[in-house]
């Protein structure tokens, strides 16, 4: 589990890097070129292109707004603090992380939402305003949080006793203290597993952040890499054996069985599956945002800002060099995601939810020709950016409002999780009953991640 899920998370950082900017180039295209097409529909772009056009936006703009930003001085003032107050001031930004990537998905999706909602007055486009400087501010404070934890983590790598090493590695064991002795449902572990994929990916990304500032500080010399390589190791080993603790504790003393991860698993992969259909809600980078709550836009600013401040490009060589390892960047995305949908496909088989897949819930066959016909119409106009970039998910149907609820219901991926197997036939049996219920009860019953990916629309 932890394998597939660091994957999937280097799958949308990766995708931050590699194919967001040539779909922002295709819409900026579209958009530039539209009035050779004429104005056949109602929408200048797709909302799939909004929604690109506006991470690009915020991905620049956080950019020159971090360069405001002071790294050295940043990090002499950590270093100028004691042990004991770093300990405590390392702690209050993990727990700061965890809030920032709590709320912060809420305010890129209430900004997608707006931005691509269809609106009767032309007016209340400018409700997209304040949602976007919004954004914009979560991005840049998140990559200042970011910041401060890598130069902290910096800071422990480079002190001579290695005592501020040490506690923060003893913090990891605090974590057993704190989840150890508490009762844990099925949800809740699955929870608690996506926040440690989450937390592993983060580590990983910013002690490379820490291995570059240290090799930009002794002349890219191979020999110091080899000095800051038991501590990484010793890093990366804690991390491992504190979850290992954990997750054996929690299940041993909440009576669930080894194969819940595999189960866990199978969610992962659903959600993946269903993101890369055609006629997908959501980007897949969003999809596991929700589910794993990390967010790749900070953690892309500061790793940017950090590669560009430490490795100067001068000479055509060097842009052959960049130009090379852009292409190498775009091969391991391509080669990471083929293998990422062939294992989700398996697991998904391995579970048996191919039928929430291919079955389409009955309130929505009514809109499937409408569906089909807009998709003729953009593969004729050659706008569609699902056939220009085929790993990634573009095409959102447009449904009834009223129809939204029941395919929520029908198309949750942690059903599975929550009831047993000799359950499934009363659900089905139910879910015309569901059609009845009220819209609020509906929606009490669904997983508060996939109310907010299924209304971008």
């Amino acid at each position: 589990l932890m394998f597939f899920g660091i994957f999937l998370c280097l799958d949308a950082f990766l995708y931050v890097f590699t194919l967001l900017p040539l779909r922002v180039f295709l819409a900026l295209f579209r958009l530039f070129t539209l009035p050779c097409y004429g104005l056949r529909d109602r929408r200048l772009l797709q909302p799939a292109q909004v929604c690109d056009i506006l991470k690009g936006v915020i991905l620049i703009m956080c950019y020159f707004m971090m360069h405001y930003v002071d790294y050295s001085m940043m990090y002499h003032l950590i270093r100028g603090q004691s042990v004991i107050k770093l300990y405590i001031i390392y702690n209050m930004l993990e727990v700061a992380d965890r809030l920032f990537s709590s709320f912060g998905q809420d305010i890129l999706d209430a900004l997608y939402w707006t931005a691509t909602e269809p609106k009767e007055r032309k007016r209340a486009h400018i409700g997209v305003i304040p949602h976007f400087f919004m954004a914009v501010l979560y991005v840049f404070l998140h990559a200042i949080l970011i910041m401060v934890q890598a130069t902290t983590l910096n800071v422990a790598f480079n002190s001579h006793n290695k005592s501020l090493l040490t506690i923060m590695m003893s913090n990891n064991f605090v974590e057993i203290k704190g989840s150890v002795f508490k009762k844990f449902e099925k949800n809740n572990l699955f929870q608690m597993s996506n926040s440690d994929i989450k937390e592993r990916f983060t580590n990983y990304v910013l002690l490379l952040i820490v291995c570059l500032r240290n090799m930009e500080q002794f002349s890219w010399n191979p020999d110091h890499l080899w000095v800051l390589f038991p501590d990484v190791c010793m890093v990366i080993a804690s991390e491992i054996a504190v979850d290992i603790v954990k997750h054996a504790f929690i299940t041993k003393f909440n009576d669930i069985t080894a194969d819940v991860y595999s189960e866990y698993r199978a969610s992962l992969a659903f959600d993946l599956v269903s993101s890369r259909q055609k006629n997908a809600y959501t980007d897949y980078s969003d999809s596991v945002a929700r589910r794993m709550g990390f967010i790749p836009l900070p953690l892309a600013v500061l790793l940017i800002r950090v590669v560009t401040s430490s490795i100067k490009v001068q000479g055509i060589l060097s842009y052959a060099c960049v130009i090379l390892f852009y292409f190498g960047l775009i091969s391991l995305k391509v080669l990471n995601s083929i293998v990422l949908l062939g294992k989700s496909c398996q697991y998904v088989k391995e579970a048996k939810m191919e039928e929430k897949l291919f079955n389409p819930p009955p309130a929505s066959t009514p809109s499937k020709p409408s569906s089909k016909s807009q998709n003729k119409g953009k593969s004729s106009q050659g706008l569609s950016t699902e056939e220009n970039l085929p790993t990634s998910t573009t095409s959102q149907p447009v449904h009834q409002k009223e129809n939204i609820i029941p395919l929520l219901v029908t198309s949750n991926s942690d059903q599975f999780l929550t009831t047993p197997d000799g359950d499934e036939k009363d659900i089905t049996q139910e879910n015309s009953e569901l059609k009845h219920r009220s819209s609020k009860k509906d929606l009490l019953e669904i997983d508060r991640f996939t109310i907010c990916g299924n209304r971008i629309d």
